[in-house]
């Protein structure tokens, strides 16, 4: 059996692709790791922000919907990212430093018992800063460039949320099929860990029926949880077609390698490998700097660059 050391990245929508660099560089001080399109449908961006090199488990990943409306919230979605930072002193520093931005946030608090600092984004996108404690991906890498000092930078992807009207269903594809381990239960909330006391693995599970959450700007598309290999992720794909979920099958995405399959309220999820990574096609000192295209879709620059808008950058 082999094991699930994480979460890879998240992938959500946006309908500004500047305005979302803006927030994720200058105000959160992330790294821009990789400017690419999506691969089936290169007429819109596909960003990747996180650490230096943007590793898997640090990754926030946006695609840019110009036409894209509103999300009503409602139930079986992902719906909020926790962001790891080192003390509880961070928070202090996030607080100020979102009163300065003028970002939505809360007081602190604590979240999935973590010391926690809830905000949204511009577009509403729900995310919440959580002390680590220690805890971060391994191969985590402070971004010297970052407007975040780096004793308050953030230091990857914690607790991810995710609501859904039938959360015993949820729970069994976690525990059964992933050997997720359930740490905390209450009547309509349950937390699981990858790895038993890691919060970059963890997956809070609420209860909450009603209608369906409409996505839009600010929604969250599928969470991503992290394989080591190819051999890895064969396997993978064959527990997900024994348990009777669709699978996309393996999908080479050039920077890393997945597949794709929906569990039974619908939530989408993502299995992919950690490599080869974002300096596949990139010099490490200026990743994201500018498009990126895989080989499959390089012959097809001119026509993409040309229904691009540049993205304006703000120093």
């Amino acid at each position: 059996m082999f094991i699930i050391p994480g979460h890879h990245h998240i992938s959500m929508i946006t309908k500004n692709a500047s305005k979302n660099n803006r927030f994720y560089r200058n105000v959160l001080g992330l790294r821009r790791v990789k400017v690419t399109v999506n691969q089936d449908e290169p007429s819109m961006y596909h960003l990747f922000y996180g650490d230096k090199t943007g590793s898997p488990g640090t990754e926030l990943s946006f695609f840019e919907i110009p036409a894209g409306g509103r999300t009503h919230r409602g139930t079986n979605a992902i719906t909020k990212i926790g962001l790891l930072v080192p003390t509880e002193a961070s928070l202090t520093y996030w607080k100020r430093r979102f009163e300065e931005h003028g970002v939505t946030h809360s007081d602190i608090t604590t979240y999935a018992n973590h010391p926690a600092l809830h905000f949204e984004d511009a577009e509403g996108l729900r995310m919440v800063l959580l002390v680590a404690n220690g805890a971060k991906v391994e191969h985590w890498e402070t971004w010297e460039k970052s407007e975040v000092p780096e004793e308050h930078q953030i230091q990857g992807m914690g607790s991810v949320e995710i609501t859904v009207r039938r959360l015993d269903k949820l729970a069994r594809t976690l525990t059964d099929m992933f050997d997720y381990t359930e740490v905390n239960r209450t009547d309509d909330e349950a937390i699981f860990q990858s790895i038993n006391g890691e919060v970059f693995g963890e997956i809070v599970v609420k209860y909450l029926d009603g209608p369906s959450e409409r996505p839009g700007r600010g929604s969250i598309h599928h969470l991503a949880i992290r394989v080591k290999n190819d051999e890895e992720l064969r396997f993978w794909d064959e527990q997900v077609r024994v348990r009777g979920f669709q699978s996309s099958g393996i999908v080479d995405r050039y920077y890393f390698k997945s597949l794709y399959f929906r569990e039974s309220n619908g939530i989408l999820f993502e299995i992919a490998t950690d490599g080869p990574g974002f300096t596949i096609d990139g010099d490490i000192n200026t990743l994201g700097e500018k498009l990126d295209l895989p080989p499959f879709l390089e012959d097809r620059r001119v026509e993409i660059e040309e229904n691009l808008k540049p993205i304006e950058e703000y120093e």
